[in-house]
């Protein structure tokens, strides 16, 4: 009977050493990945992107109660974008500053809004609110706002069940920090927001 090679002691412990070292570097690498990663995500909530829930009725039909959606942070903070008439805010609530609204741009800094009867009328031209179905329309008259600098008049879609510039006015443009562009959950909402 023949007897098989042992290996040195000093190579085995060699072995498990490399074994060890290895195992290290992997945990040092994975863990320096995952930091990574949080950082990134960090960076990507607090000035690109930000995951938001809709609560309320407000915006229905375009946006609806307990909805998950995306808002863009990025394109008003650095100037890359204007606010348009149209777009989707997100903004701190002008008279508690504590919470956030979401809302549809109407007027912008200069422009003079009227509503009769609950059609909006800008500028003295007739607003086309295809975003708006006749059943969430109210029958609202306000008298004409002009809406001062750096400012922006502001409602929700569901117009009979929104408090929006109607009842507190136009909204600071250093309280709106957003723009809604994304619908993300549920999935089969999910798309880009018009």
């Amino acid at each position: 009977m023949q007897e098989e090679p042992v290996a040195p002691v000093a190579a085995v412990e060699a072995a498990a050493g490399g074994s060890t070292r290895s195992a290290l570097a992997m945990t040092i690498y994975w863990m320096r990945d995952l930091l990574f990663s949080v950082v990134i995500a960090i960076v990507i909530i607090l000035f690109l992107y930000q995951p938001v829930k809709v609560e309320g009725t407000s915006m229905m039909p375009s946006l609806v109660d307990q909805e998950r959606i995306f808002i863009n942070k990025f394109v008003y903070r650095f100037g890359l974008g204007e606010i348009a008439r149209g777009d989707t805010v997100v903004f701190y609530y002008p008279s508690d500053p504590t919470k956030s609204y979401i809302k549809r741009v109407i007027g912008l800094p200069g422009d003079q809004v009227a509503i009769e009867e609950g059609q909006v009328y800008v500028n003295g031209k007739r607003l086309d609110e295809a975003y708006v179905p006749p059943e969430y329309r109210d029958r609202q008259t306000v008298p004409l706002t002009v809406v001062p600098e750096a400012q922006y008049y502001v409602l929700g879609d569901h117009r009979s069940s929104s408090n929006d510039s109607r009842s507190w006015g136009p909204v600071p443009r250093q309280y709106i920090y957003g723009k809604a562009v994304f619908v993300y959950w549920p999935i089969d909402k999910m798309g880009v927001l018009r």
